[in-house]
């Protein structure tokens, strides 16, 4: 994982690249408590490669699709952003502030289900619960701010381009307690470009995921579900949160082609550079570089780049034909408009790992220690075939439950 400087000089370089209807204002939510939507935790479906050891941070794999949610009004005039279906409650003593990045609280991925744990956590932990959408990078600081004004229990970060902003944020405010999902975020100690004597800030919990091993399986499975014996994978922004789940898909293939013979080929990713849109929000772009697959032969394709492919899977369900792998979450649960082009989604349960930094922090007044979500822990995972399901072999099947059981005792190597 590249480390959080690193993510400050992406975003520098990004201010150029996303287009969105604002720049440089952070929306202030209200000050009431948010109520949280409906449990979303859902078991693994039998006979798929869901599987996993019990999970000892969390609870098992979620399906973490919530509701957009809805706006008020502030005084001041700003809108501010609450749990689908809120209500008044009284006022607890501890608050979780989510502060999401460009793709929104509904973008049907990461930002989604992390606040997905925070409404969870409303719900079974009764803390209160508050969010800032980030419509630029250059919302990025101000909306952490308006959270350590505020004096959040603890302020929870979606993505590894806040990891600058947030270590920044984390120096300055010693007492203040921050988790960021997909990053780590420290004090580069003066030396911004020597990463090796970067100190661990006490006051932030990285939640990073596996998701290599998940990939992998998907990987494997598009070898044995293609056609035309051409897959493609594709990202959002070349950073290595993005890249890991190319890599993994990548050498899923390469592990098919080993043990079978064949000559599966991947498109958009050669393990060191490839296809990206250059954003996490541009629908059309993801329809664009889908059909660049499909053009050049590819029947299943795999965007990591969250709503980008969602651009994607509406191409897949105009032209027929193209399978989808989903990201971050069940995306034939969260995006039901396409769910039928989805053969399946590699999960990171965000959910899970946010709900327990809560927890930890209701219970010791810190997020704990940093999280690594894998298989053996329930951490990811790979979701049910559903719409697809009769289409996957029982061979097949069986399959990828030994390769699981590989990766999970370290046997298979995803990387």
């Amino acid at each position: 994982m590249r480390k959080a400087k690193r993510g400050a000089a992406v975003v520098a370089a990004l201010s150029l690249v996303f287009i969105t209807a604002s720049c440089g204002k952070s929306k202030k939510t209200t000050d009431t408590t948010v109520a949280a939507g409906p449990d979303t935790s859902a078991a693994v479906a039998p006979d798929t490669t869901t599987a996993a050891a019990p999970d000892t941070t969390a609870a098992a794999a979620a399906d973490t699709t919530v509701a957009a949610a809805p706006e008020t009004t502030t005084a001041a005039g700003a809108t501010a952003t609450t749990a689908a279906g809120a209500a008044a409650t009284p006022a607890g003593t501890v608050t979780a502030c989510e502060v999401t990045d460009l793709g929104g609280v509904d973008d049907k991925g990461f930002n989604q289900a992390g606040y997905a744990g925070v409404t969870r956590a409303v719900k079974e932990l009764g803390v209160k619960g508050d969010l800032l959408e980030s419509k630029t990078d250059a919302d990025y600081a101000p909306n952490i701010q308006a959270f350590v004004d505020k004096k959040c229990s603890v302020i929870i970060t979606v993505g590894f381009l806040l990891g600058g902003a947030t270590a920044t944020a984390a120096k300055a405010n010693p007492t203040e307690q921050f988790a960021i999902i997909d990053a780590d975020a420290k004090d580069d100690n003066g030396t911004p470009n020597n990463f090796a004597d970067d100190k661990v800030l006490p006051n932030v919990r990285a939640l990073k995921f596996a998701t290599d091993q998940p990939s992998f399986l998907a990987g494997y499975l598009a070898a044995g579900m293609s056609k035309s014996g051409k897959v493609a994978t594709y990202g959002g922004i070349n950073i290595p949160p993005v890249t890991i789940f190319m890599t993994g898909f990548a050498n899923g293939v390469k592990y098919y082609n080993d043990k079978k013979g064949t000559k599966v080929v991947v498109l958009g990713w050669n393990g060191k550079d490839g296809s990206f849109a250059g954003n996490f929000t541009s629908l059309d772009d993801g329809k664009k570089l889908a059909q660049g697959f499909a053009d050049e032969g590819a029947d299943i394709i795999f965007p990591v780049a969250g709503p980008v492919g969602l651009g994607s899977s509406a191409y897949a369900k105009e032209k027929g034909g193209i399978r989808i792998i989903g990201v971050d979450v069940d995306q034939n649960v969260s995006n039901t408009k396409e769910s039928s082009v989805y053969l399946t989604s590699v999960l990171k349960n965000i959910e899970n790992a946010v709900f327990d930094t809560i927890s930890n922090v209701k219970k010791d007044g810190k997020p704990g220690a940093d999280y690594l979500g894998t298989f053996a822990n329930g951490g990811v995972g790979i979701a049910p075939f559903h719409d697809q399901d009769a289409d996957v072999s029982a061979a097949l099947k069986d399959e990828l439950k030994t390769i699981q059981a590989g990766l999970t005792d370290g046997s298979i190597k995803s990387n």
